[in-house]
């Protein structure tokens, strides 16, 4: 890695939760800095902040132990891998039975982050490959995980845009009102459709995934062209939402 890049806040701030895991509850600020050659102030700054970020916690004794929010980060890490895994299993399984391609993504703001994919051999290659953004009003992933926020966090998500949005079609969502009101008809249906939305010629269902709370925390879908969505929407709606529901916990 290039030097110049580094962040050395950030080197000294890893090294001393990697040494306070080893020695959890045993080591004072006095010991961190002699263990680490990092000098009082500039310890005492970073465990301060790190303490106040429930990084670490400090404990009676003036030691310090891993904080909650860390593990909250390794919980959530497990879970990303657990559901990446038991997608490309039961996606797996979809694909073969629609002869279609299926999709992970989850919502990042106003974006779409696709993180998994199920590739059919279609004669078209759809470009949703993993780490792929798009705006989430255009894409029926993307409408499908906003319809369980709230008008109001929908005005504070969209507030500083102008309208028209972004399109990536004619087809495309192009008002905070239209969105809106797209979004109250995939609340009572349960899944989302985008008509030649994202791409012109291709069409999609998507469906949330959810966790033990009920909250979505994901989506999968299914995308087609034109003609095969025609000979098999009806079925790719039941497989998404049936593939979604097999993945919510």
């Amino acid at each position: 890695m290039d030097d110049k890049y580094r962040v050395p806040a950030i080197e000294r701030a890893h090294l001393i939760l990697k040494e306070i895991s080893l020695h959890p509850g045993e080591l004072k600020l006095i010991d961190l800095s002699r263990t680490l050659a990092i000098n009082k102030s500039s310890m005492y700054s970073l465990l301060l902040t790190m303490e106040n970020l429930g990084w670490i916690e400090k404990e009676t004794g003036e030691t310090y132990r891993l904080g909650r929010e860390l593990s909250r980060f390794g919980h959530a890490s497990m879970q990303q891998r657990d559901l990446n895994d038991s997608f490309h299993k039961e996606a797996a399984i979809s694909k073969l039975k629609l002869g279609e391609s299926f999709q992970l993504a989850k919502l990042d703001g106003k974006e779409v982050l696709y993180i998994a994919k199920e590739e059919a051999p279609t004669p078209v290659r759809l470009a949703s490959e993993p780490g792929m953004r798009l705006p989430a009003h255009a894409t029926a992933l993307g409408k499908v995980m906003l319809a369980d926020l709230s008008d109001e966090e929908m005005d504070s998500l969209y507030r500083s845009d102008h309208e028209p949005f972004p399109h990536l079609t004619v087809h495309s969502i192009t008002s905070l009102q239209a969105l809106k009101q797209s979004l109250e008809q995939i609340r009572q249906q349960g899944y989302a459709l985008d008509l030649e939305e994202a791409v012109l010629g291709f069409s999609c269902a998507a469906a949330p995934i959810r966790n033990a709370q009920g909250q979505v925390i994901a989506a999968v879908s299914c995308s087609m062209m034109l003609p095969q969505w025609e000979q098999k929407k009806h079925i790719c709606i039941e497989e998404v939402c049936r593939l979604a529901h097999q993945l919510s916990e």
